[in-house]
């Protein structure tokens, strides 16, 4: 069973005319489940929510979202900041909805005047189509990821089960896990075996990129997980551990603001939320030290995006890529 996810920025009006709700946290989450011919496929939507307030919800929704989906009722601030961070989050396939607030007007091509230049070569639909056809329009863009990919499965929520143990949930980014497996905890180092695992509160063997998936661990000690935490394969060098980090920064779209030693940056990737603060800044890029090491795909697949909170009305930055550890 595949699984895509997608990045919403909407109203939950509109995101229950494409899928059932589910869970709602810092993120509303809408499922749609179908079968085609022999195959089932789901559709997952994630809305962040207090957006334009708070942008973290955003962030972690772009961590995990394969495709985007934008509602657009009004040209603003709000939207412009959407655009651009899904644009340096890498998401290259969505789709805007142009669907005007009630006696309000949205200028189409002005619009189709923005997408580029936040960097998104977006489908744009007016007229609001029927919500299967919306649906269609994004498993199209679903794009199939190996499971003979390396395991990262970065943890957003976790807990004790009495009679379990120690339960980590989150996405798997990358590859697959099963059941019985030998995992490691990251940055700590801590190894545990797969005890069992669920997705979408059915047991099964095995999960893969694109499940969130919740797993009870076996030799685990209790408090060694948190908000961060990275599953990989015991043994897997797949992900690197920075305290420091050398990178090049893509600036963002519409942002005026200069970077100056000393300043104070976040870095949001694979559910990860870090603070840095800028250590040298050179032609070839940035050095960032981190509060707290920030893990790093070893495949260079990472796109970190880097924001300031008190940067309004842009608050990303841009995007941190060729990073090494300094």
């Amino acid at each position: 069973m595949s699984v895509l996810n997608v990045g919403f920025v909407g109203t939950d009006e509109f995101a229950r005319t494409l899928a059932k709700k589910g869970d709602s946290r810092d993120v509303d989450s809408y499922v749609h489940k179908e079968t085609v011919g022999d195959e089932s496929r789901v559709l997952s939507i994630l809305r962040p929510l207090k957006h334009p307030e708070s942008i973290r919800p955003l962030l972690s929704v772009l961590n995990v979202s394969r495709v985007g989906l934008i509602e657009v009722s009004k040209i603003d601030a709000a939207l412009g900041e959407c655009l651009v961070a899904f644009g340096c989050a890498g998401v290259e396939r969505g789709i805007v909805l142009i669907r005007p607030e009630e006696g309000g007007w949205v200028d189409p091509e002005q619009v189709k005047m923005l997408l580029p230049q936040a960097g998104l070569n977006w489908k744009i639909m007016e007229d609001c189509p029927e919500p299967h056809e919306i649906r269609d329009s994004l498993f199209e863009m679903a794009k199939e990821d190996s499971d003979e990919n390396s395991l990262i499965v970065p943890l957003d929520q976790h807990f004790n089960v009495q009679g379990i143990g120690t339960v980590g949930i989150g996405y798997v980014q990358s590859g697959a896990i099963s059941k019985h497996d030998e995992v490691e905890e990251l940055p700590g180092g801590n190894s545990a075996i797969v005890r069992s695992l669920q997705v979408m509160d059915d047991d099964v063997e095995q999960a893969s990129s694109g499940d969130r998936v919740g797993i009870a661990f076996r030799g685990l000690k209790e408090g060694v997980l948190g908000k961060g935490s990275v599953i990989i394969h015991k043994g897997s060098k797949s992900v690197i551990a920075h305290t420091s980090s050398n990178g090049s920064l893509s600036k963002a779209p519409f942002q005026r603001r200069e970077l100056s030693v000393g300043d104070v940056i976040h870095a949001s990737v694979d559910m990860q939320f870090k603070v840095g603060r800028i250590d040298e800044i050179a032609k070839e890029g940035l050095r960032i030290n981190w509060e707290s090491p920030l893990l790093v795909r070893e495949s260079g697949e990472s796109r970190v995006i880097l924001v300031q909170l008190d940067a309004l009305p842009m608050r990303i930055i841009g995007s941190l890529s060729e990073l090494s550890p300094a």
